[in-house]
């Protein structure tokens, strides 16, 4: 039994309603469904706007599920309210993609970490110490910073911090919003190879969201690639980054960055922009921008069909588009 089974998830945010319409709905996410294994990294990739990070906070709970289910573990935590919410999220955590906005400036890091542990566990006040220390060695911070306050640390530092919160209770799910985007390019590998060596030493299972294929495909060991709200490809880290099956993931790849002279891409520049998704288009919601796109693609939407043993794309015309 997988640790994290998704199915058919929808996030929508109501829109307020005029006296003579009807009311109308954001839908950032439309009947999503994977699954994640203990111990394993999922990546979850595409543009801003896609609905990624919509998408994984409905999974901890912190947006509204209109319609399906996320199971964690085999209980069902999509329709937990309250107390029974709150006991849960020691089992799920999240890191921020904004390292200074997600801490409490007015709280020291050894505040921060302590609330969470007053909130999650029975230790008394010398065990949660013991703990907060054992935390802060862990995201590769020295113990005597235990006492300063989020403004006196860099970004990546805060960053680390951030991950030592989520890791207090032991969860075995954290859910990663785009952690290393706000970084700078050094210090993003530095995060990047921390959470690689925490998974190894606590087999918790990440579910890492971010716009850049490069390094989703570092991090994880699947991938899931997103458009308006709907999953369009997923596979395995490598065979996606060998061979990438639908047009929007090929379009993406082709803008990642290579040193090797021998891999040559030819950049595939979209036309338009993502679509509003108050007002998704009929059809496969990426026909308005697919350079292969045929007027079935404009009347029908494409299933997500499996490919092969591991790869499912939402095509109509994977095999016959050249990709």
């Amino acid at each position: 039994m997988p640790l994290l089974e998704v199915k058919n998830i929808d996030v929508w945010y109501p829109q307020r309603a005029s006296l003579f319409s009807r009311r109308a709905y954001v839908k950032a996410v439309n009947s999503v469904s994977f699954t994640l294994a203990r111990g394993e990294t999922l990546g979850l990739v595409g543009e801003s706007g896609c609905g990624k990070s919509s998408l994984g906070r409905a999974i901890v709970r912190l947006e509204d599920i209109k319609n399906g289910s996320v199971f964690l573990d085999g209980r069902d935590i999509s329709r937990l309210k309250g107390s029974a919410l709150r006991k849960s999220r020691k089992d799920f955590q999240m890191i921020f993609q904004d390292p200074y906005g997600s801490l409490n400036p007015k709280m020291t890091v050894y505040s921060a970490l302590d609330e969470v542990l007053r909130t999650h566990s029975r230790l008394g006040r010398q065990e949660r110490l013991k703990r907060i220390v054992e935390l802060i060695g862990m995201v590769g911070l020295n113990s005597d910073q235990i006492n300063r306050y989020p403004h006196q640390f860099s970004g990546g530092q805060r960053q680390r911090i951030g991950i030592a919160r989520a890791l207090a209770v032991e969860p075995r799910l954290i859910v990663a919003d785009e952690p290393v985007s706000a970084l700078d390019v050094s210090v993003q590998a530095q995060i990047i190879n921390l959470l690689i060596d925490i998974q190894k030493q606590t087999h918790i299972a990440y579910l890492f969201i971010a716009h850049d294929l490069a390094v989703v495909e570092h991090i994880s060991a699947r991938i899931i690639v997103m458009y308006a709200g709907r999953v369009v490809e997923s596979g395995a880290s490598s065979e996606i980054v060998a061979n990438p099956l639908h047009p929007y993931t090929k379009a993406l790849l082709s803008a990642v960055p290579t040193l090797d002279p021998l891999t040559k891409r030819k950049r595939i520049i979209l036309q338009g922009d993502i679509p509003s998704p108050l007002n998704l288009p009929c059809g496969c919601v990426f026909h308005p921008r697919c350079p292969v796109a045929r007027e079935k693609c404009r009347k029908d939407v494409p299933p997500l069909e499996k490919q092969d043993k591991s790869r499912e794309c939402a095509c109509f015309f994977v095999e016959n588009s050249n990709l």
